[in-house]
């Protein structure tokens, strides 16, 4: 784990530095997106309603606010859009997360905000996207990746389908995706001197990560039921296993190489059956479960270190900061007395970091409306947190 350097007199700002971003405040996938143009060096503003977000976060702890700044807009009072419009006029890009018509009827939907700044790039976060069925409805991460099929590969054959947190839907089919066609689209705006809307849904984000698994299932190597296939917890040489301590082990060791070596450090290289009999694979796995069973996580963790089994201890996210591997790359850093995810990915000529906090609401109206040339905005209310 690393420590921020706040004695440094020129931070690192990363290859967006120089980028405008306006974000509207939302929850979930919405600040994620703009804290990972944040941390890659984009001046984000977000832009936070009186009163506060949603859910009940201290803004000092919500870490998907940190690098950013924070002015507060009501935008239901009557200058409110115009103090937007200001920002988006001198933006590169403005995300929002509201439901379809929402932005439109506030009067910062994209048809107002291009007509003052023609290159903005305007991305919209949603769970159902612009259109369709279920376009105005609400919904929830587990909602988007129950309908995508995502869900349902998800968890053992014989129980209900394991909730992922939120990181597949919210996160990996949305954020990522929204970033992704944010920068896609600055590039052609810059190119082209033309702005558009990016439509990022966490059902279309959500069902591209499965393109490779829909190719298996059309070839006849995927089989559509849960606990049945090769990377699903149905192969036993590709999950997990329960050690003496109650604690878990993770085994990929998909390739025959990697295969040999697993078994002859588990213990049973004659014991077991055959890899590729799939006949017996619950033989397989009866064995090497039992035999996982007679040690400690910790102990089978020495077991398998500097090997080519493809074992890994199971951590808490309380542990991993501090496994050697991701301590000696600095994976996770220390900022305001927060243990925290280091940027990513990492760049050779221009470096992020973790620069500032997170963002207390409109603790930035000041900064803002300087750098950015917009007065209007002294008028904002002030709530700081």
């Amino acid at each position: 784990m690393t420590t921020a350097d706040t004695t440094a007199t020129t931070p690192p700002h990363g290859p967006l530095a120089g980028v405008r971003v306006v974000e509207l405040a939302g929850i979930g996938p919405g600040p994620f997106a703009a804290m990972l143009l944040a941390d890659l060096g984009a001046d984000v503003v977000r832009v936070d309603r009186p009163g506060g977000p949603g859910l009940a976060i201290d803004p000092a702890h919500d870490v998907t606010n940190r690098n950013k700044r924070s002015v507060v807009v009501d935008l239901k009072a009557p200058d409110g859009a115009a103090q937007v419009l200001d920002l988006a006029e001198r933006a590169d890009v403005l995300i929002e997360g509201y439901r379809p018509g929402v932005a439109e009827r506030l009067g910062v939907g994209p048809e107002a905000c291009h007509a003052r700044n023609a290159r903005l790039v305007y991305g919209r976060m949603t769970g159902w996207g612009q259109d369709g069925p279920l376009a105005r409805r609400a919904g929830h991460d587990i909602s988007y990746i129950a309908l995508t099929g995502t869900l349902g590969m998800i968890g053992p054959p014989d129980a209900p389908p394991a909730v992922p947190a939120n990181l597949i839907g919210d996160f990996a089919g949305g954020s990522l995706y929204l970033v992704v066609g944010i920068l896609a689209a600055l590039h052609h705006a810059r190119a082209t001197g033309t702005g558009q809307v990016v439509d990022a849904a966490i059902v279309d984000g959500a069902s591209h990560l499965s393109a490779m698994i829909h190719g298996m299932l059309a070839a006849g190597g995927w089989q559509d039921r849960r606990g049945a296939n090769l990377l699903d917890g149905g192969c036993p040489f590709y999950g997990t296993y329960e050690t003496a301590d109650g604690r878990y082990m993770a085994v990929g060791a998909l390739e025959p190489q990697f295969y040999e070596v697993f078994m002859e450090l588990l213990g049973i290289p004659d014991k077991a059956p055959a890899r590729d009999d799939i006949a017996r694979w619950s033989e397989l796995r009866e064995a090497v479960a039992a035999r996982f069973k007679t040690r400690t996580r910790d102990e089978w963790t020495a077991v398998f270190e500097d090997s080519d089994a493809c074992v890994a201890p199971v951590l808490s996210l309380r542990e991993a900061p501090h496994h050697p591997h991701l301590a000696a790359r600095g994976t996770f850093t220390d900022h305001g007395g927060i243990t925290q995810p280091a940027p990513a990915p990492r760049f050779s000529a221009t470096p992020t970091a973790v620069r500032t906090g997170p963002a207390r609401p409109g603790a930035d109206t000041d900064a803002v409306a300087r750098d950015w040339g917009v007065p209007r905005l002294l008028t904002s209310p002030r709530n700081p947190q």
